[in-house]
Formats: structure tokens, sequence, C-alpha cells
């Protein structure tokens, strides 16, 4: 009666432990861990059983509990955790088991001294602390995956001691140590280390793996054809057990191959119809609807709740992310959101395969859940530089319309008396025409000259103002010669910067009075609340000198 009470009280303190572990500190993965407390429940139920002489029921929770902890091992080892590649450590697996086997059979079952020790319980166990030893390799530092090894070693020391002991307490302090050990990797804060997900590393398929598991899964058919030809089958459980587990992870590693497999084509086609609908693009709307309908075929629905497509780095300042990643040499890099299992994935545009970033920045911003966006992370990182080049090309090609359209436009007003003139969004003169360069009485206008560097200082304010704003318009301002006379024109402007070819302003100029003195008043007198201060001030002077 006290044996029970001591294995529900370990038993139960244990699965406690974990399950508070996970509530605390919320691993990324919950189901390997709930499964592993299932697993020690499963086990104390067991003991409980077997306290009381009640081998059946014992057995029975025994092997449920083998079952949860291969289905939890599983889970710890699936790809995007901490072992982003299994595929060698269930090779590795699948033929020690199948070595024990050959072992137990043809080397130790042959010895009496062994008969009370259970074979399918120790080839079990070797498969567990195989599994927890190699977390440990992956991150030697992880005191959660110690604890686990630290556990597995206490229960396969109890199930090979314990026996040939004769059932005493020191060997049975063992199976205490799996309990204490196994609630306490779930307690300290590094067990969310073992489900964080990561991304997942595909491995080649070489011949000697198909060798390798080949052999692992023929060997219990042969161990039990080797049995049946000698005599009578003395081994049939650990020859079943084994056969069951090398299966398992044949399966396994079967299915791992054509998972990635799949996740290699649907990438495939998903960047595939990506890179069509991109090249297709006519413009920015295209492209970052070209990019969403992208996103959502290369992760699964439902695991992005947002995608921005920040063409520049002042959109990505006004959504409150960084502009550059802290890393110069990261290709993409993440932010924290408010949801415990959501991360923001930020891609920069940066020109593929020259990996470098686009001279007014930009980037792929994606919120979703982080395990979906690892395991995506570089498909979309090539969908990012897909993009930025397919807007870098509608901008050259934007570009080389317009340079088109002024070498057009040059041509047919290059004989014509019209002063006209294309400004930018920023006030420089993309192209003039001759007559507005004999008007202001210089040569050719320098490169990236401002429309402000030929006003009057005192009418730059108001010319300033009307190019500002939305539409077309008539300002009066005076342009300054290089002689240091000036020339009173009427500026008529067309706001033409949202069109494709255009992209800017479309300015006239049309020289009004007496360009040599502007006291005439005949030309003003309909315009006088609109003459430049400087002729205001001047005709005021003319006017009062008597």
């Amino acid at each position: 009666m006290l044996r029970a009470i001591e294995w529900i009280l370990l038993g139960s303190g244990s699965a406690g432990a974990i399950l508070w572990g996970v509530h605390r500190h919320r691993p990324a993965r919950r189901a390997p861990w709930l499964l592993l407390a299932g697993a020690v429940a499963t086990l104390a139920i067991g003991d409980v059983f077997y306290a009381y002489d009640r081998m059946p029921f014992a057995d029975t929770a025994y092997l449920v509990m083998f079952a949860l902890v291969a289905l939890s091992l599983l889970q710890f080892t699936r790809g995007g955790a901490l072992l982003v590649d299994r595929a060698r450590l269930i090779d590795l697996v699948a033929f020690a088991c199948a070595g024990m086997l050959v072992v137990w059979v043809f080397v130790i079952s042959v010895d009496t001294r062994f008969q009370t020790v259970s074979p399918a319980d120790v080839i079990g166990d070797l498969l567990l602390l195989g599994v927890a030893v190699r977390l440990v390799a992956a991150d030697h530092r992880n005191v959660a995956a110690i604890l686990l090894v630290t556990g597995s070693a206490g229960m396969l020391a109890g199930d090979v001691f314990y026996p040939l002991s004769g059932e005493s307490p020191a060997a049975e302090s063992a199976y205490v140590l799996l309990y204490l050990a196994w609630g306490l990797s779930a307690l300290h804060p590094s067990m969310t280390g073992l489900t964080e997900p990561r991304p997942a590393r595909l491995s080649p398929w070489r011949f000697r793996d198909t060798i390798l598991l080949a052999l692992s899964a023929a060997t219990p058919p042969c161990v039990l054809i080797i049995e049946a030809l000698s005599g009578p089958v003395r081994n049939g459980v650990v020859i079943a057990v084994t056969g069951a587990i090398t299966l398992l992870l044949t399966i396994t590693r079967l299915a791992d191959a054509v998972q990635q497999h799949s996740q290699a084509l649907t990438r495939e086609r998903g960047l595939r119809a990506a890179n069509t609908a991109l090249v297709a693009a006519a413009d920015a709307p295209a492209v970052e609807r070209a990019v969403r309908a992208a996103v959502s075929r290369l992760l699964p629905t439902g695991s992005v709740r947002r995608v921005i497509l920040a063409t520049d780095d002042g959109r990505l300042s006004s959504e409150g992310l960084p502009a550059a990643p802290a890393d110069a040499g990261t290709r993409s890099w993440w932010t924290g959101t408010a949801a415990a299992d959501e991360r923001t994935l930020i891609c920069p545009l940066r020109l593929e395969p020259l990996a470098v970033a686009r001279p007014s920045g930009g980037a792929l911003v994606i919120t979703g859940r982080r395990e979906a966006l690892t395991a995506g992370r570089d498909a979309l990182e090539v969908l990012a530089g897909e993009t930025a080049l397919a807007l870098d090309r509608i901008t050259l090609v934007e570009a080389v319309g317009r340079r088109d359209s002024d070498l057009y436009l040059r041509a047919v007003t290059g004989n014509t008396a019209e002063i006209m003139a294309v400004v930018d969004s920023d006030h420089r003169i993309r192209y003039a025409s001759p007559g507005l360069r004999r008007l202001t009485g210089g040569g050719d206008l320098p490169p990236l000259t401002a429309l402000d560097d030929l006003v009057h200082s005192d009418d730059r304010a108001a010319v300033r103002r009307a190019l500002r704003t939305e539409g077309d318009g008539t300002v009066y301002c005076a342009l300054s010669r290089p002689d240091g006379t000036h020339v009173f024109v009427a500026m008529a402007y067309r706001d033409l910067r949202h069109d494709r070819l255009v992209q800017g302003l479309v300015v006239t100029l049309r020289p009004v009075g007496n360009s040599g003195a502007v006291t005439d008043p005949a030309p003003h007198h309909e315009h006088q609340g609109e003459l430049p201060a400087w002729v205001n001030r001047r005709s005021a002077r003319d006017k009062f000198r008597y």
C-alpha cells in the first residue's frame, strides 16, 4: 500500500510539473510535452498495478507508456524543431534497434542470468536514450534536454538492474530519478528551445541510406526465420516489438522524404507562378497583388494575419518597423508582436542574385504564426528578391518612357518659339524648350537645375506654393537674367504628375509687358493683385516719386 502511494505521488507530481511548465513557459509546440506528461501518468498507473501484483494491467499500462513516449519523441524530432534534420537519426536508431535484436537473441538470451530482464523494455529504453542524447548533442547547453537524458538513463538502469537485483530498493530508486528528472525538465525555461521553430534542412537521399534502412527493416523477419528453423521460437515478443519499432521508423523516414519532396514542389510551383505574375505586372499595385497571391500559395491557409509590401523605407517608418537589420549580412529578420505565437518577418527588397538593396529601400513584411513563417522563410526571401526586380523593372520602363517622351517633345518643339518646361515633383527641370533658354538670356541649363533658381527671390515662395497644389493654374512672377535684368512672365502650369508618361508639371511661360522696363502699366491693370512683390514696389515708387 505504501509503495502504491509512493508511485501515485511521484507520478502525479511529475505529470503536474510538466503541465505547469507548459502553462508557464508556453513552448511553440505543446504536443510533445503533453504526450510526455501522459506517458509519466501512465507509467505511474502501471507502477501502482505492479505494486498490487496486477501484472496484466501493469504490462498494458507500460505498453501505452512506450507508445506515448514514441509519439512524444516524434514531436521532439519533427522537422523545424531543435533537430532540423532527423533523417540521419532515424537511420541510425533503426539500425541500432536491429543490431540490439541480433545481440539479444543470439548472445544475451542464451545466458540464464538475464531471463528476468524484459528485452522489449531494454530496447525501448535504449531507443529513448539515443534520441535524448541526440537532443543534447544538438544543444549541449539545454538543461531540459540533459534532464531528459538523465530520466531516460534512470529508466534503462531500472529495467535492467531492478529484476537482476531481486527488486532491491537501491535499483528501484532509478525509477524515482526518472520521475524527478522528467518533471524538472519541463520546469526549466530551456524547455522552449526543444520545440522552437527552425528552418528545416533538406538532406539529399543517398544510396547508403537506402541500404541501411533496408537492412534495419529486414533484420527482424530474418531473425524470426533463423529461430524458427533452429528450434522453438523463444524470443517472439522481442522480435515483434523490434519489428514494430523498425517499421515505424522506416515509415517515418519515408514520410519525411515524401513531405520534403511535396514541400519543395509546392515552393517551386508557388515561386514560378509568382515570377510569371511579377513579370506581367505593369505597375506597383499589380506587383502588390501578385505578392499577396504568392504568399497565400507559399504559406498554409490561416497562418498569415498581415502582408505589407513597403516599396520604400518611408512606408516602413510609418508602420513603426526598422528599415535596416542589426546585422547587415542577414537577408531577413524578426520582430515581436503582441500575440505569443505570432512573429513579424521582414524581408528587405534585395536584387537577386546580386544581393544588393534597392536604392529606395523597402521590404516585404509578413505577420503570422512563427512556425509557418520559419518553414517558408527561404521562399519568402526569394519572393522579396523577385519583387525588387519587378519594381526596378517597372521604374526603369517608366524612366525610359519619360526619356522617349522628352526626346519626342524636344524634336517637336526644337524650332518653335513656345516657351515651356517639364518640371519633376522636386521642382527640378527635366526638359526646357529653346525658348526658355533664350528668355533667360543664358545657354543650356545645368543638370538638376531647379525652377526656383530662375525665379526672382521675392517670388519664389509664391511659385513654390502654386506648384505644390494639386491641379492646374497660373502664377505671375519675374525671372532673373545673368546680366541682372528681369523679365515678367505669366507661368501657366498643368499638373501631370499622375500621368504615366509625363509624371511631372508642364509649365508654359508667356512674357508680359516690356521685358526691358516693367513700368508699362497697360498689361498689368487687369492682374494688378497678382503682380510679383518687386514689381508692385517699383510701380509704387514710380507712381509717387513726384
